[in-house]
């Protein structure tokens, strides 16, 4: 049976971007083989440095991911930072990884232009990745696309450890989904924390409300036919809560005319508060009880903790140490 891995990094509240683009997608993967998922504070902190806000967005998302779906007794759910095994495995790998490779990293180029401060944990995050990787045996990782370089360089250095110390590490597979949807966000770019440009999943009614109907349309009126409707902000984010003939019909409608822009806001605010509805009374009982998600957290490092024992006993082996 497959391990399927996946990481999510604790740098501000999620958003429904996130939620299609990676977290349905692999809650849907519980069922598949062996889930192992983890909340990436250390990865965390490249971006945040303020040590309070990081408790409060690790937990929040412990929160989010157990409340959209992820089941503790199908997945192995835990806090990178409480397997520090996965520092000592980065320091191996680190030796090996030519800075050529690090360099020609998309991510470090487009933070780095975007203003973040270029340092030793931004220039290294392919080589945290691929330890996080690399700890459990995962043989797959589902990415989207833009992720794809740093599953390609942890086997980059999976394979260059093993050509220089044998046969050690499992060399995995990036699973690039064709159908992940990409989440336009309130200005029409991908939806980003860093444009912010978001629609959370878990907030405030009324906060999100606006969000939504401060949606910017043209200047048509309700009457104009509007042969683009196809491309129109709010059917787009429409057909991500509703099934295709509902979206089509609104699409319909607002093709042919008649349909105003405030009705469909309205008619998205709802479909989209609905859909998440069950999931925020499972938030709001999780919240009520953090003993509980800290036992989750802390199971599931002891689960993991037992295939990452063997991984870096056997990774020091080859290498010669200890």
């Amino acid at each position: 049976m497959a391990r399927i891995l996946t990481g999510i990094t604790p740098s501000g509240t999620l958003h429904i971007g996130n939620y299609f683009g990676a977290m349905r997608p692999a809650i849907e993967l519980q069922t598949r083989g062996e889930a192992y998922y983890f909340i990436a504070d250390y990865h965390s902190m490249t971006s945040v440095t303020d040590a309070d806000a990081r408790r409060r967005f690790t937990h929040g998302i412990a929160l989010d991911w157990l409340a959209c779906g992820l089941d503790p007794a199908r997945a192995v759910f835990w806090r990178q930072s409480d397997l520090p095994e996965v520092c000592e495995l980065m320091w191996l790998l680190g030796t090996l990884t030519p800075m050529g490779l690090l360099e020609r990293a998309h991510s470090y180029k487009d933070k780095t232009a975007k203003g973040l401060a270029a340092n030793f944990g931004l220039f290294a995050y392919p080589v945290l990745m691929a330890a996080d990787i690399l700890l459990y045996d995962t043989n797959l990782v589902p990415v989207g696309r833009d992720q794809k370089q740093h599953v390609e360089m942890t086997r980059d250095m999976a394979v260059k450890f093993n050509q220089t110390y044998g046969e050690t590490l499992v060399v995995p597979e990036p699973e690039i989904r064709a159908d992940t949807a990409l989440v336009p966000g309130l200005d029409g770019q991908k939806m980003s924390k860093s444009y912010g440009n978001t629609i959370e999943i878990f907030g405030d009614e009324k906060v999100l409300r606006k969000k939504i109907m401060g949606l910017v349309m043209d200047s048509r009126t309700p009457a104009e036919p509007k042969p683009d409707a196809d491309k129109n902000l709010a059917i787009q984010l429409l057909r991500l809560f509703t099934p295709a003939e509902v979206a089509l019909d609104y699409e319909t409608r607002l093709r042919a005319g008649g349909l105003g822009y405030g009705d469909l806001k309205k008619a998205l605010f709802e479909h989209y508060w609905n859909f998440f509805a069950a999931a925020r009374t499972r938030r709001a009982e999780l919240a009520a009880n953090p003993g509980h998600v800290e036992a989750v957290l802390r199971d599931g490092a002891q689960r993991a903790r037992a295939t990452a024992s063997q991984v870096l006993t056997r990774a020091k082996q080859a290498c010669g140490l200890g």
